[in-house]
């Protein structure tokens, strides 16, 4: 079988390449989205964050994105970086993107995607890259990535098998948008607006609550440090909702050969996972600074927008990198607290971190921890807070660790199926 393939480039199998718009992007939601570089991350983009773009109409229709199109980045660290354009969005593209529209009727659009997902790719771009201190690749240079491909109707199943393993990874992280909604909602409601505290001072029952859940709630507030907040509950600062411990530092004596000893946990490992770009480390760390699957973890150091999250870890035992807190909670209820509360405070933190950036950097420190404070409620309203979002937390996380698996199935597969190694004949695509 792997005599029919045929040699071929990414530019030979492409019917238009062209770079993209150099306008600006808009703060207002005016034209088409405008994708730009930093909006795709591992292949992947979030519709909902990329702002949008007034263009011109004749503009409109030269870098009008397709579904079938692959965009490439062309410049800096993230050459290389490619979507497959769905065609579910009105979009058009930034200029350091590279638009390959593939001729259809040579080659099967998702199949060429997934050539551009592989370790051949990365070598690829990292032996194309200028050596200017913004490396990057044009699209001549890039068109002449070599390909190998099947008869057409052997490209789509290949595609479609590794094409379902995306559509359940991505069924899973909107799902868990859903769900972390959900939760935020909920802790929104009662931990900062007060909802039910002000329903109770209104003379009205707090709506959605059960007696009991509404009974936990006072109908008064007192003054504190924090400002209003419901009689009984408690200012405080965020240092104190848990422990707070940093990363250990590395230097590059202390990495080994990847597979030895731990993998060494930097923010690149908590948004893309453990890759090739990963160093692993034989040295003794605390206990404290070893990781696990499950454990809570806070970026406080780099650039604010994208780097300073909370984080649940699914990775595995692992050596916690500096700029990084493991956040220990003494309850399972009180981590869970406590996560929720990051995710409310990110803006915030990042407001702290961009005031004090350089060089395009910023951090959060324990100082800063110990100055902003935040209400505590009381152990009742926590864990009744807890017996509400429990089941969601962990439908989440169980999602996050089914998509690693789907994941590392198929990133194992991908280059069997794209070399011809592996046939796609008796391989079932999995359930969405």
């Amino acid at each position: 079988m792997a005599g029919e393939w045929k040699k071929t480039t990414l530019g030979g199998v492409s019917s238009d390449v062209a770079y993209g718009y150099t306008e600006s992007a808009s703060d207002e939601r005016v034209g088409p989205h405008f994708l730009r570089i930093t909006d795709i991350q591992n292949g992947v983009v979030n519709w909902s964050t990329v702002p949008y773009c007034p263009i011109s109409e004749s503009d409109h229709a030269k870098y009008r994105l397709k579904g079938g199109d692959i965009v490439v980045a062309r410049t800096g660290n993230s050459t290389g970086e490619n979507y497959l354009f769905r065609g579910t969005e009105d979009a058009v593209f930034a200029s350091y993107l590279i638009r390959f529209r593939v001729n259809e009727c040579a080659a099967d659009p998702a199949f060429v995607w997934f050539n551009l997902r592989t370790k051949r790719w990365l070598n690829f771009i990292n032996s194309s890259k200028t050596g200017s201190a913004q490396a990057g690749a044009n699209a001549k240079v890039l068109g002449l990535f070599p390909l190998r491909i099947p008869p057409l109707t052997e490209q789509k199943a290949i595609a479609a098998v590794l094409g379902a393993l995306d559509d359940k990874i991505e069924l899973n992280r909107r799902m868990n948008a859903t769900l972390e909604a959900m939760a935020r909602a909920l802790f929104q409601s009662w931990f900062v607006d007060f909802d039910p505290v002000r329903a109770k001072l209104d003379g009205c029952e707090p709506a959605g609550l059960d007696s009991a859940t509404a009974a936990i709630f006072p109908a008064t507030f007192q003054d504190s440090p924090f400002g209003h907040i419901p009689s009984g509950w408690t200012a405080a600062p965020l240092y104190d909702t848990a422990q707070w411990v940093n990363g250990a530092a590395f230097k590059s004596e202390d990495f080994c050969a990847a597979g030895e000893g731990l993998p060494v946990i930097k923010i690149a490992e908590l948004k893309g996972g453990i890759g090739a770009q990963t160093k692993w480390c034989l040295r003794q760390a605390g206990p404290n600074q070893i990781i696990d699957t499950g454990d809570l973890l806070y970026s406080w150091s780099g650039s604010p927008d994208t780097s300073l999250e909370a984080f649940l870890w699914s990775g595995g035992r692992g050596l916690l990198n500096q700029h990084i807190f493991k956040v220990i909670a003494p309850t399972a209820s009180q981590k869970r607290f406590v996560y929720y509360l990051l995710q409310y405070l990110r803006p915030i933190l990042v407001e702290i971190a961009r005031n004090k950036q350089t060089t395009g950097l910023g951090h959060v420190t324990i100082a800063d921890m110990k100055r902003l404070l935040v209400c505590v409620p009381s152990k009742e309203a926590l864990s009744a807070f807890d017996r509400s979002v429990a089941a969601i937390f962990d439908r989440a996380f169980a999602n996050t660790l089914e998509s690693r698996t789907l994941v590392t199935l198929r990133d194992t597969l991908l280059p069997k199926l794209l070399s011809g190694e592996l046939s796609v004949a008796g391989i079932e695509a999995p359930a969405s």
